[in-house]
């Protein structure tokens, strides 16, 4: 009983550990869309989608008003947004964005942990063929038809649709279509639970599992960084 007491501990000390991390990172990006374009929602879209971002983390309306108020207060650490291009073990890609107010701290943090696990730190632009970055958005299924849908939306820059393991339909668009899909569903009312820009690789690597796991530990190391909002491989 000891043991099962000690191990429901562990799993919700690790589960508050994700969602406090979770909750940094939606403020940053907050953070971020008010420096780009102000602290008013009706007329900047980034901070709409940071805080629909923040919404599908389950982060409270409270929090969410609080990073809004901190990034609009006048003596306001700036964050910059700074991507990092890396090698992982095995000849992997991996691209790592960042939210930062101190970019040497976090280049030598990446640095040293990429060091550790078998990866190097690269050159800005090294892994451009690899991915391209899109918009992805995530909307729910329930009685909208996928092909209706796909339509209505071409004209906004739709490159494709399908439907997830969640019931819920995943809209992409090139970059440079983001905004303009992100007008056109808030224009039809429908509920956008998340909208991101990823970066999606069109060269997978293909490893075995041990090797897999090498990776994995290596990109999970540097999600745990404060600094570090998102990570980006092309592990197949």
């Amino acid at each position: 009983m000891g043991r099962a007491f000690e191990y429901r501990k562990a799993a919700k000390f690790a589960r508050w550990d994700r969602m406090a991390k979770a909750f940094t990172r939606a403020g940053k990006e907050i953070a971020l869309a008010i420096k780009s374009g102000g602290a008013n929602p009706d007329t900047n879209a980034n901070l709409r989608r940071a805080i629909q971002n923040a919404k599908s983390a389950q982060m409270p309306k409270d929090r969410i008003e609080a990073a809004i108020k901190r990034a609009t207060a006048k003596d306001a650490t700036g964050f910059s947004e700074v991507v990092y291009e890396a090698m992982g073990p095995h000849g992997t890609a991996i691209v790592i964005e960042t939210a930062t107010d101190n970019p040497t701290r976090t280049v030598a943090n990446l640095r040293a942990i990429l060091n550790k696990n078998g990866g190097s730190m690269g050159t800005q632009g090294m892994h451009d063929f690899i991915f391209e970055r899109k918009g992805v958005f995530k909307i729910n299924a329930a009685n909208l038809d996928m092909d209706e849908l796909e339509l209505e939306l071409i004209d906004a820059g739709l490159d494709s649709l399908e439907k997830n393991e969640e019931e819920q339909y995943v809209l992409y668009t090139k970059f440079a279509d983001f905004g303009s899909m992100q007008k056109a569903l808030e224009d039809k009312g429908l509920e956008v639970l998340s909208a991101e820009l990823q970066r999606i690789p069109s060269i997978g690597k293909e490893l075995n599992e041990e090797q897999t796991d090498e990776v994995l530990e290596l990109i999970d190391k540097l999600e745990q960084d404060d600094d570090v909002q998102t990570v980006f491989h092309n592990l197949a």
